[in-house]
């Protein structure tokens, strides 16, 4: 509550995380693995180095993390959603040197290891402000897609096991634009039947909740509307299918199109996208694939 008892808005995004959280503790899956609902589908993970920049002679070290969500920071360079998320994986960081015995600097670079098959991104659009003591808006424009690529930020590891899933979308791309190319001399085909049957898994084999290829399809957007995370108004966007949205303000809901979806990148008082929620996009055929295909491509 503020001032005179009145209750105050909270912000949107610690509202998802904590709720992420919860249902991580509470959604336990009846296996040895330990893993639940959330483990699987959400959380993703970086290999991280840690390395001295002040002492070459100091080994540097390696973890894993794990994530939840995926930050977008925004300086005067960022224009687009993906070299926001690259200022995150490479950072500056002061911390103790046990060679040097003081504090130094290191670098911090950190690579995904793991992709969820959801993906949460926030725009790291609040930041506070002493003077007011208001945690102000950035209203500046981020580009973001309707369709999302993470290969660049994955490790050397990841990447080639991402490879084979996505030489079978490029396969499918390229005969789909030959089956279009053709489909003006046989007019007489139907909708259902130029569409595919057949849906493939976009996880990897032992792995239930993994993204397989590194495409991503958006699904959902939290915008802010307003010039502080304490005031203004949050509205959700929700994907129902293809080129059809919905807008959920409060109790109304409204149809929108994908074009009204990318005019939420931001630059003014008009909704913000503050968090993204990316699924996995998923390869579609005509016929079954042969795993031992896929193999073969990874070979």
């Amino acid at each position: 509550k503020g001032e005179g008892g009145v209750y105050i808005q909270q912000d949107a995004n610690e509202c998802w995380t904590e709720l992420i959280r919860m249902l991580q503790q509470k959604l336990r899956i009846n296996t040895g693995s330990g893993n639940n609902f959330i483990d699987q589908y959400f959380s993703g993970s970086f290999d991280v180095e840690m390395k001295c920049s002040e002492c070459e002679d100091e080994p540097p070290v390696h973890s894993t993390e794990n994530f939840l969500q995926l930050s977008c920071f925004i300086s005067t360079d960022v224009k687009y959603l993906q070299s926001g998320l690259k200022l995150r994986l490479k950072e500056t960081i002061e911390k103790y040197s046990p060679t040097l015995d003081k504090n130094a600097k290191y670098e911090k670079i950190s690579t995904i290891s793991r992709l969820p098959a959801y993906l949460a991104i926030q725009f790291v659009r609040f930041e506070y402000k002493e003077r007011g003591s208001v945690n102000a808006k950035i209203l500046k424009d981020i580009k973001f897609t309707l369709s999302l690529d993470v290969f660049e930020l994955c490790s050397p590891q990841l990447q080639e096991k991402l490879i084979p899933i996505r030489h079978k979308f490029k396969e499918m791309a390229d005969k789909k634009l030959e089956e279009t190319a053709a489909k003006t001399k046989l007019t007489a085909q139907t909708d259902d039947e130029s569409k595919p049957k057949y849906k493939h898994n976009y996880s990897f084999d032992g792995d239930i909740g993994s993204n397989n290829s590194g495409f991503y399809e958006l699904q959902a957007v939290l915008t802010h509307k307003g010039r502080s995370s304490s005031s203004g108004h949050y509205v959700g966007w929700i994907r129902r299918k293809e080129d059809e949205w919905f807008q959920c303000d409060d109790d109304t809901v409204a149809p929108v199109k994908a074009d009204d979806i990318l005019r939420l990148s931001g630059g003014g008082d008009w909704h913000c996208a503050y968090v993204l929620l990316y699924g996995p996009r998923i390869l579609t055929s005509d016929e079954p694939i042969n795993p031992t295909d896929i193999q073969t491509v990874r070979q």
